[in-house]
């Protein structure tokens, strides 16, 4: 099986978590962390940046590793490395996701998440307060 390496970022601001919605493929509408696959030559840190700048046309202060998911999916094996990380520059803006909210703590299930990404709740529900 095809191993995908990937990063996530985990953006906590004011009591509440960055989440995006997909717009497309087999997960479409499903929630999730943003971020997106390591090119060759990438640290995590810069694959990181880059996929947030790409996708949210912002730029990302990238914080400590929290936690590395290994999820099998169907197809392929995701190893997702989920980083915190702090928005520096403008507020995001949609470029390649349907949706986007801040999801205070109790809201967090209130989103149908990816499943691979369901595991990291419980990293996150700790830097909520």
């Amino acid at each position: 099986m095809k191993t995908k390496h990937v990063v996530a970022a985990v953006i906590v601001q004011d009591g509440k978590l960055f989440a995006t919605q997909r717009g497309y493929g087999d997960w479409k509408d499903w929630w999730e962390f943003p971020g997106g696959k390591i090119e060759p030559g990438e640290t995590p840190q810069q694959a990181l940046r880059r996929e947030i700048r790409e996708e949210l046309a912002t730029d990302i202060e990238v914080g400590e590793l929290l936690h590395t998911v290994e999820y099998d999916y169907p197809d392929f094996h995701l190893s997702m490395q989920c980083f915190r990380c702090t928005i520096v520059g403008d507020a995001p803006t949609l470029l390649e996701h349907e949706a986007a909210r801040w999801l205070f703590k109790e809201e967090l299930l209130s989103v149908k998440w990816l499943p691979a990404d369901v595991e990291v709740l419980k990293w996150v529900s700790g830097l909520m307060g």
